[in-house]
């Protein structure tokens, strides 16, 4: 039997072995997500500050001055942000607890309403209400510990990315010519041409999205001062974050603020103003700033973009969300160049096919006008 002749095994065959091979990949990076989650992050930013640091390199500065001087500006814009924040949440921490009291009892005016309404047992749904806050107290007690430990985990890797950072934007040009050195060298420019469109993805993408989240954070904060809603500066931060994670974060963004408005103003009208004005601020956004300022050369459709972000909260977290998107873009610039994959890279884009049938008939109709 001829050693180097191509094995054909049937489909099932092929089938179980890429299932088996895709979940042992999966299993890999669930296991090391305490040392893959922090390197990509560090990988993205890295490419994202590498025009900075040439910047400064073409300015004559010496090149680990440049990256040091890059990082410190990053670290220093990255820690006023998060100093405001704290500063917001610890005042928002003092008044939580009547915060809560009074939204707890705007809960229990509208659930008796719901439980008259649609002729519900009036002592099954308070048993029901004060059952969930038991448990919700004593799950909370119960995770303090967890908690802790996931929060010193966070400090430590918030650490641990300037270190890899400055690792990476270092040895840039070593790391990129051993990727070249992997490959054939009839491959290199195929090579060349991903590692660029990476390179760009991954820069409009962030850069887009600093951006974005700027501009819907002053109208977050714009709207809710507006209205007269308390703690409108935190408000418009995190709504401004969550809005970073596609589909899902502006529901969960929108909730916080009419959850404040229900607690904090006499009408509960206030709340339907802050869903009115938040879903105009999500049309702009949808409409104007993402086209313009977040678009990029990969369109991922939204079928897949909903798939991976639920599927990177069940991978590794909130963390798994931010990184979804890019990721998959990354992905799609690199299906868009293999022969095999390219009908992958098409179903992930958003470019919808000419119908097969109509066009020829349209070909037909010019040709004669012509």
């Amino acid at each position: 039997m001829d050693a180097n002749k191509d094995l054909n095994f049937p489909f099932y065959i092929k089938a179980t072995i890429l299932l088996v091979g895709l979940f042992a990949f999966v299993s890999m990076l669930y296991i090391a997500q305490e040392i893959i989650v922090p390197l990509i992050f560090s990988v993205m930013i890295a490419v994202l500050l590498h025009p900075i640091v040439n910047f400064f390199v073409r300015m004559k500065i010496n090149r680990v001055v440049a990256i040091i001087f890059t990082l410190f500006l990053t670290v220093l814009i990255t820690a006023s942000l998060a100093a405001l924040v704290f500063r917001q949440a610890s005042i928002f921490a003092e008044t939580w607890p009547g915060l809560f009291d009074k939204l707890s009892a705007t809960f229990d005016d509208f659930t008796h309403w719901c439980s008259r309404y649609f002729d519900l047992n009036q002592w099954k749904v308070n048993r029901w209400i004060k059952t969930a806050k038991t448990e919700s107290l004593t799950i909370s007690g119960a995770d303090v510990g967890q908690t802790m430990f996931a929060v010193g985990n966070g400090i430590m890797v918030m650490l641990l990315i300037p270190v890899y950072v400055f690792i990476l934007l270092y040895y840039n040009k070593l790391l990129i010519a051993f990727i070249h050195k992997v490959f054939a060298s009839s491959d290199q420019k195929r090579i060349s041409k991903i590692i660029s469109e990476t390179k760009t993805v991954i820069q409009r993408y962030l850069a887009g999205l600093v951006i974005e989240a700027i501009i819907v954070g002053i109208l977050n904060i714009t709207a809710l001062f507006a209205l007269g809603i308390e703690y409108a500066i935190l408000l418009g931060i995190i709504g401004a974050l969550l809005n970073v994670i596609p589909y899902i974060g502006g529901l969960v963004a929108v909730a916080l603020p009419m959850a404040v408005a229900l607690a904090t103003k006499s009408s509960g009208m206030y709340a339907f103003y802050v869903l009115g004005i938040y879903y105009i601020i999500q049309v702009i956004d949808n409409n104007l700033i993402v086209p313009l300022i977040v678009s990029s050369k990969v369109k991922i459709n939204a079928l897949f973009a909903i798939i991976v972000v639920f599927a990177g909260n069940a991978l590794w977290g909130i963390s798994g969300m931010f990184l979804s998107i890019p990721l998959l873009a990354i992905v799609k610039v690199i299906f868009d160049h293999i022969e095999p994959l390219k009908p992958w890279g098409f179903l992930l884009g958003d470019t919808m096919p000419e119908n097969s049938i109509i066009k020829p008939i349209i070909k037909k109709i010019k040709s004669k006008i012509s």
